[in-house]
């Protein structure tokens, strides 16, 4: 809802081709379709096909540029989205997935639309623009509380058992996202090669696994503009797996800036409007409602924070080697490099 734009100029695609694969679908539209994009989203690309009927698919593929498979895997989401509506009813349910890469030159993966309010750094007229503070504690509380209730679920229940390789995840996640730093920096940074070595040296023990999300966040989700208590949809799957869950907190938590903590345009949730639950609350909530040991969550705090300035800086370099042209991305360095600094200071 309030995300469409027309298609960017650099990110259309052969709407014939994908017309032609969709109609050979079994109990897909064969007519073709009128496209929009999804403008909001920073990393994969998003796009709504309204058919003449009214049908409503949307279809997502991994950005321009050389990626890593690993975080923009299309095969992974369609998987997922395929069976976690069975139990968790926030998930979109995938209905078909591409991987012939000659129709749009990625794979991508289909799935139905789930409409919603799209949060991102400010609270919209629809919820108080952030001055109603009930609302604004609304809003704090069912990020948390949806997470939890993901976590709560059973892979086995939809089939997920077997997802991922939750036996030394967060060890792979610390080498991987250090990896991912180095491919993507474009100077050097000491103070993010620091956290890295800190992070690496300072491993926890994992708990029990869980379906994870790997990039939870207000902004990857939809709520009901008249209730924002309730949870509509929950998007962004390509990087879902089983494994410790603290390391989706510790992700959401990267951004969960207390008042006066970060720069205001760092800001990717309105954490700092009057009635947001404080960041101490939010994790102490979760673990109410999951029963997980926080007893090393700073841990998990300082790892979300850092790599969020990896994830920016991931984004950064692809402007800067001219794979994408959207604007937007230009000043994600300097984000980059707050985000770094903030994950040093928030070491225990």
């Amino acid at each position: 809802m309030g995300d469409l734009i027309e298609v960017r100029q650099d990110e259309r695609f052969d709407v014939e081709a994908v017309t032609a694969w969709i109609a050979v679908q079994p109990g897909l539209p064969t007519e073709s379709a009128q496209v929009m994009q999804f403008g909001g989203g920073k990393a994969n690309l998003t796009y709504l096909l309204t058919y003449p009927d009214g049908k409503e698919l949307v279809l997502r593929r991994p950005p321009l540029g050389p990626v890593a498979t690993s975080s923009h895997d299309m095969s992974r989401e369609y998987r997922v989205l395929s069976r976690l509506w069975r139990s968790f009813d926030k998930a979109p349910r995938a209905v078909a997935f591409c991987e012939d890469t000659t129709v749009i030159g990625a794979p991508f993966v289909l799935m139905e639309r789930r409409d919603g309010l799209v949060v991102r750094g400010q609270v919209p007229a629809e919820l108080g623009s952030g001055k109603d503070a009930i609302s604004n504690g609304k809003l704090s509380e069912v990020v948390i509380k949806t997470l939890a209730e993901f976590h709560n679920v059973d892979p086995d229940e939809c089939d997920l058992g077997d997802l991922g390789h939750p036996q030394g995840f967060i060890e792979r996640q610390v080498s991987g996202w250090t990896g991912r730093w180095e491919k993507s920096k474009h100077e050097e940074n000491a103070t993010a090669d620091e956290v890295a070595d800190w992070l690496a040296s300072e491993l926890p023990d994992s708990g029990h696994p869980t379906l994870l999300h790997n990039d939870w966040r207000l902004d990857n989700m939809a709520l009901d503009p008249k209730d924002p208590a309730q949870c509509t949809a929950v998007y962004d799957w390509d990087m879902a797996t089983r494994g410790d869950p603290l390391a989706d907190l510790g992700t959401l938590m990267g951004s969960w800036f207390d008042p006066g903590e970060a720069p205001e345009e760092l800001g990717m949730m309105p954490t700092t409007v009057e009635g947001w639950m404080n960041r101490k609350a939010a994790v102490g909530l979760y673990g109410e409602l999951t029963g997980t040991d926080m007893s090393r969550v700073d841990w998990y705090l300082v790892f979300g924070s850092w790599k969020l300035g990896v994830v920016l800086q991931q984004i950064y370099i692809r402007w800067l080697r001219g794979q994408t042209k959207d604007g937007r991305f230009q000043a994600l360095d300097e984000g980059a490099r707050q985000l770094f600094r903030l994950a040093a200071d928030r070491r225990p």
